[in-house]
């Protein structure tokens, strides 16, 4: 199977972009952009965070 993010370069990356930018309009573009990086940002967060640090295994050993 082949990465569809990785054939897509040059021209057709920024055409991409510009159906990006029609679809949500220049205004929304900036919030979308934060709402990603923010996502992006609690996923690498819950990735590293330690699992025996969850409150559920607390209620187990009680």
């Amino acid at each position: 199977m082949v990465p569809i993010l990785g054939e897509i370069i040059g021209w057709e990356a920024l055409l991409v972009i510009g159906l990006i930018a029609l679809l949500f309009g220049s205004s929304q573009l900036p919030k979308l952009a934060r709402s990603v990086g923010q996502a992006s940002r609690e996923l690498k967060r819950g990735m590293h965070d330690d699992p025996e640090e969850t409150p559920s295994q607390d209620k187990k050993d009680a």
